[in-house]
């Protein structure tokens, strides 16, 4: 099958921490509207000296360390962000650098909003087959505070910044299974041109969008692979809004303890919602070696893609 295993995983956030309280300084709001619309309680923005480069590779790092492999054993690096610092050189290319990892493999950004994580496990193993490594280290990171206009209550109290990893390896007996999708025609909906700030949203729109994708993402790995959500261990959906993944629970008819949220404390934290879910759980406990995850991203574009795998 050439599947997927996953090895290893990492996160990082910045020290600076903002409530819903604390988001009052800058728009007219208060905690209860932010929590009630939303799920979200606080966030995670940078500081002085802290960017998406940094948490990217502070993520990395961690991850490389959990997996247990030696660096050399990294035959890619793909970082998923719609925030890189620099239009060259790519996010990507600095992790490598500061990880001083092999020359001869293949580096680069990839930009497919909150979907992009996903987008880039798929890109990465496609680049192991193609290139005959063994193992891939896949990124999400952002600073998603610099994209957006502090004076808007609809978009500034969503976001949060953070980056995830995660360290995959072929594994010829490993499940794997992958769906994803793109709406151009909706492009418009999230985001704004290129360098130019800030972001918008039209959040209606964009609320029906996932409410409808994230169970046909669910349905179609489903139906790929020929499991049932009860052989399913977790679901883990890109954590933009508390409703929205109260609404797919609803219509996939599940219990809600299989979907995991951390939104409450990290907000919508873009390509990095789905890789620091993974660390997080991973760390704690919540996930362990053998269950079998579905993995479900969404975002500006349109774009959607979702995983099947077991750790």
């Amino acid at each position: 099958m050439n599947g997927l295993k996953l090895l290893g995983t990492g996160y990082a956030l910045p020290t600076r921490v903002l409530d819903n309280d604390a988001m009052t300084a800058y728009v007219e709001t208060s905690d209860e509207w932010i929590t009630t619309r939303t799920g979200i309680r606080q966030r995670h923005f940078c500081g002085e000296g802290e960017s998406t480069t940094t948490l990217a590779i502070e993520a990395a790092r961690k991850a490389l360390d959990d997996s247990g492999l030696d660096k050399s054993e990294i035959g890619c690096v793909i970082v998923a962000t719609s925030s890189g610092e620099y239009v060259m050189p790519s996010t990507a290319c600095l992790v490598h650098k500061a990880l001083a990892l092999r020359e001869d493999i293949p580096v680069f950004d990839l930009g497919a909003a909150c979907a992009g994580f996903l987008y880039a496990v798929d890109a990465a193993r496609a680049m192991l087959l193609a290139h005959g490594s063994r193992a891939a280290l896949v990124i999400g990171a952002e600073q998603m505070s610099q994209l957006l206009d502090m004076a808007d209550r609809n978009t500034c109290v969503l976001f949060g910044d953070a980056a995830g990893a995660a360290v995959f390896a072929l594994d010829e007996d490993a499940e794997y299974a992958y769906v994803c999708g793109t709406r151009g025609d909706m492009a418009i909906q999230v985001g704004g041109p290129r360098r130019t700030l800030p972001m918008t949203m039209e959040g209606q729109n964009v609320f029906r969008f996932a409410v409808s994708t994230i169970p046909s993402t669910v349905d179609e790995l489903l139906e790929k692979t020929g499991k049932t959500l009860d052989e399913v261990d977790w679901v883990i959906c890109h954590q933009a809004n508390q409703r929205i993944i109260d609404a797919s629970v609803r219509r996939l008819g599940v219990p809600a303890e299989k979907f995991y949220k951390n939104l409450d404390r990290y907000a919508n934290t873009s390509a990095a919602s789905i890789p620091l879910a993974l660390a997080e759980m991973k760390e704690s406990g919540k996930l362990t070696s053998g269950q079998r995850v579905i993995l479900v991203g969404f975002g500006g574009g349109l774009t959607w893609a979702g995983v099947m795998l077991r750790v």
